[in-house]
């Protein structure tokens, strides 16, 4: 089973964190399913960049993101060329490793 690396976090992840998941889960199910909470306003449906993730190493091996999604990403926070939405990128075979951003566009951060 590949393994999903969490960098730290200093809010979310303060320690960082590495787990087992299997191949085609979302990010961001993984991360809640190991009890880190990634911010998600619009309930993981691709309407909101607040899951926005920056994959750090294995970027090549998540399939690419469709139209829909690219055009969230414009709106992040912090964009770089391997953001992308942990509600939308499902893990492959191949080990990722995965920054938070210390920020989002929420005003305000909701509690799931």
């Amino acid at each position: 089973m590949p393994k999903l690396t969490l960098l730290p976090h200093e809010d979310i992840c303060p320690e960082g964190k590495a787990i087992e998941v299997e191949s085609g889960i979302s990010i961001i199910e993984a991360a809640l399913q190991a009890g880190v909470s990634i911010e998600h306003a619009c309930e993981m449906s691709c309407a909101c960049t607040t899951c926005h993730v920056i994959v750090r190493e294995g970027f090549d091996s998540l399939e690419p993101a469709e139209d829909e999604e690219e055009d969230m990403l414009d709106k992040a926070w912090g964009l770089e060329p391997e953001s992308r939405l942990s509600c939308q990128a499902k893990m492959a075979d191949q080990d990722l490793v995965v920054e938070i951003p210390k920020y989002t566009i929420n005003l305000v951060s909701e509690a799931h």
